[in-house]
């Protein structure tokens, strides 16, 4: 399967950072391909809600900015995973952007599975972050393949690799 994770920590060897790159390991090893995009290093502006994507754009969004680079991706992946740190309750900014703009082709057409990892520094903060991501895999009609979530004493851990792993496995 043509996996796309899409990496919403601006700390490039942080926890969350590590969680999709376990993923990504435990994926390509299982005959998977996979792209990692670290959104948090891409300048991405939120939806304008402009409508242009929906007019006179025929699915493409009027912003040319670094989401140009990820369209692509989002064209071709049949798994979309959702890395980001929870600093107050939800996604991080980082990550929120380029999913607002997927409203541009409105549904990313060959996803038809999803995963969610999340790491805080905090039990208990994840429920904004899962209810989103939930959303989204109704709205859309995709496959719930599984939520990874690490506090402070589960980052880095075997068993939170495990975890993860798992998760790839639900895609065979």
């Amino acid at each position: 399967m043509n996996i796309l994770i899409l990496q919403g920590s601006p700390r490039a060897n942080g926890n969350t950072a590590w969680m999709a790159e376990e993923y990504r390991k435990a994926a390509e090893a299982a005959g998977h391909k996979v792209t990692v995009v670290n959104v948090a290093r891409k300048k991405i502006a939120g939806c304008l809600a402009c409508e242009y994507c929906h007019g006179k754009g025929a699915g493409q969004c009027v912003q040319k900015d670094d989401m140009q680079e990820i369209y692509p991706f989002l064209a071709e992946a049949e798994v979309l995973v959702i890395a980001s740190p929870v600093y107050y309750f939800t996604l991080s900014m980082q990550i929120q952007a380029p999913i607002q703009r997927m409203y541009a082709p409105f549904k990313p057409a060959k996803v038809k599975k999803m995963a969610l990892l999340l790491s805080s520094n905090s039990p208990n903060v994840y429920d904004g972050a899962i209810g989103q991501y939930k959303g989204m895999c109704t709205f859309f009609k995709f496959e719930d393949t599984g939520i990874v979530t690490a506090k402070a004493d589960e980052q880095k851990t075997e068993e939170t690799k495990k975890r993860i792993e798992a998760l790839v496995e639900k895609l065979i």
